[in-house]
């Protein structure tokens, strides 16, 4: 039964572009594993940075918090561009931002450059993300939660693969020279991609199968979506998640620093690397693989009861890394919890909007909710600030996860129920409308 609905799903598939929805999908998967490192690469050139020009943590974080604010606020208008003209043309000209951004930061000898550096690359990985999680939402109605997760992973795995050659070029080349060679490489692999990339057309897709999900028959464009109750219900989720999230991601050297273990030699599974380096590279692996792993758990027992499960494990993790991770190895692993336990918000929350709002205009209104992630951004810079006045990351760590906590209660105590009456009342509307319009075409 299963390989017969595949089957039929892959032949309707295919007669889309050259390679079918699969290789738009792959196509997706690897733009984004070429803008990670805009974002998860930070942290390895935060301290080269300050000690070269000493500006101090908080300011050059706030270089972090303008390229995710960019990069989150604006995702919502490129993704009208793509609805517009086609996903080819905005992440042609995403790739170029992007690599102009770094090779502006390889030369960045004031904060006033950094921050406009840090702009023009959130511009650019802004216009790659949305339009990649977006064509995903598009071609994958079937798979929402799988799709969105694997399009997703390339963002937060993709970075893992050059963890090491980027930490090593800092060192033994310089900070300056690893912005510039990265940037030039990332940016060129999204251009030349781009070109491939194609939106579906009618006909072209699987039906949907539910499985269970709950899934509005209506398409909400962007003015009706912000109208709904349950839209800001799940923005609130996002922004209560994504802090904590993003504290980590920029501030994770900073940590290990503090911690004095950043340089310690941990070995694992037969492979031996210094602390920060070690926990990196296996964050990154981590976060990816989470993303389509509780994307496709959600396709299969609901989005809301894995985001129960999810937020709720990332709590426990953050207060395991508060009290162990001084210890090398437990630092390692921890933070790997933590990640894996974070990054599946960006498959999750992406289809659980398609879900709720339709497929027809899913770029961008999932490009909405992504803002989310640049108004959780803010607190970042806040965070280096609470570390600097009271010493230590013990608050930091409590707040964190306190917020996924609430954020996991409200996922079945509020959202569930929300969303169910939300698409049960979309249905009885829908129902209504189809019965008007039979009757004046009697």
């Amino acid at each position: 039964m299963w390989e017969g609905k595949e089957m039929s799903s892959v032949q309707t598939a295919s007669q889309g572009p050259v390679g079918g929805r699969w290789l738009q999908l792959l196509i997706g998967v690897v733009c984004m594993s070429m803008i990670a490192n805009l974002q998860y690469g930070w942290t390895l050139f935060v301290e080269p940075i300050n000690d070269k020009y000493h500006w101090g943590r908080p300011a050059i974080q706030v270089a972090f918090t303008i390229f995710v604010l960019t990069e989150t606020w604006l995702v919502p208008i490129e993704g009208w561009f793509v609805d517009k003209f086609g996903p080819r043309i905005v992440v042609f000209i995403g790739g170029i931002l992007c690599a102009a951004a770094w090779a502006m930061n390889s030369v960045a000898s004031s904060l006033a450059l950094l921050y406009v550096s840090a702009a023009i690359g959130g511009i650019g990985a802004g216009a790659v993300y949305g339009t990649c999680v977006g064509a995903a939402l598009k071609w994958f109605p079937d798979r929402r939660g799988l799709a969105a997760g694997l399009t997703a992973a390339g963002f937060g795995a993709g970075s893992a693969i050059t963890i090491v050659p980027i930490a090593d070029m800092i060192h033994n080349a310089g900070y300056e020279q690893t912005f510039l060679v990265f940037g030039l490489l990332q940016g060129g692999v999204v251009l030349l991609l781009s070109l491939l990339l194609q939106s579906p057309k009618e006909g072209q897709l699987p039906k949907t199968v539910s499985k269970g999900i709950v899934q509005s028959r209506r398409n909400y464009g962007p003015g009706e979506m912000a109208k709904a109750p349950v839209f800001w219900v799940m923005y609130l989720m996002f922004v209560l998640v994504a802090a904590g999230g993003l504290m980590a991601t920029a501030q994770l050297g900073s940590i290990a620093k503090d911690f004095h273990i950043g340089d310690v030699p941990v070995s694992l599974m037969g492979i031996t690397m210094p602390a920060l380096t070690f926990a990196l590279s296996i964050d990154r692996v981590l976060n990816g693989l989470t993303r389509p792993f509780f994307g496709w758990v959600s396709d299969n027992i609901g989005r809301e009861n894995t985001m129960f499960i999810a937020f709720a494990l990332e709590a426990v993790g953050v207060l395991a890394l508060a009290k162990f991770g001084s210890n090398p190895v437990a630092f390692v692993l921890l933070t790997g919890l933590v990640f894996f336990a974070w990054g599946e918000i960006y498959s999750l929350f992406p289809a659980t909007c398609g879900d709720t709002f339709g497929s027809k205009f899913a770029t961008t209104n999932a490009g909405l909710l992504y803002t989310a992630k640049g108004t959780a951004s803010l607190v970042v810079p806040f965070a280096s600030i609470a570390v600097a006045q009271m010493g230590n990351w013990d608050m930091v760590f409590l707040v964190t996860a306190a917020v996924n906590a609430i954020a996991a209660l409200m996922a079945l105590f509020v959202l569930k129920p929300m969303r169910s009456r939300f698409v049960a009342q979309a249905k009885i509307e829908s129902e209504e409308i189809g019965k008007v319009q039979a009757k004046i075409a009697n």
